[in-house]
């Protein structure tokens, strides 16, 4: 199983970046992860809220397949322990031959479009997150949620 994580926009900040990729390095040893960055729409002051959604969403729904098993990263979401989380990756993983993709939307959140192809919606907090610091606190969890199920000791309860 592969897991990609698709984010609108890019990680601009060096801090978050040397974040990322330390944990995307570490998590090589658990799983095959693709991170891939949708740009960000230039010449959105044009743009409604809703039409800058719909550009957005044409372009993420380029990178899915019908066997893809969809999960957005929203406020919406199912919200889980780390344990929980981990359950849940490792049930996907077992259960299912698709694909995890993993979808941080836009400044604005989703077009409906997106929330109809989603499989699910996961919340990694009550609060809100800046986009790129919602990019490191995933992947830590991500790689978290493979410490626990594979028994190490990063995770402690």
């Amino acid at each position: 199983m592969k897991i990609t994580f698709i984010t609108v926009g890019k990680t601009e900040d060096a801090y978050l970046k040397d974040g990322i990729e330390k944990y995307v390095k570490r998590l090589k040893h658990y799983t095959k992860l693709e991170l891939f960055d949708i740009p960000e729409l230039k010449n959105t002051k044009a743009l409604t809220e809703d039409q800058q959604k719909a550009k957005e969403a044409e372009l993420i729904l380029k990178k899915i397949t019908p066997n893809d098993h969809v999960i957005l990263l929203d406020e919406n979401g199912m919200e889980f322990t780390s344990v929980q989380f981990a359950n849940y990756i490792n049930k996907r993983s077992v259960s299912s031959s698709a694909n995890l993709i993993f979808i941080v939307g836009g400044p604005y959140g989703f077009d409906q479009s997106v929330y109809q192809r989603a499989n699910d919606k996961i919340s990694l907090s009550r609060m809100t997150f800046s986009h790129q610091m919602v990019r490191l606190f995933f992947v830590e969890q991500l790689y978290r949620a493979y410490s626990i199920i594979k028994g190490e000791p990063y995770h402690h309860q």
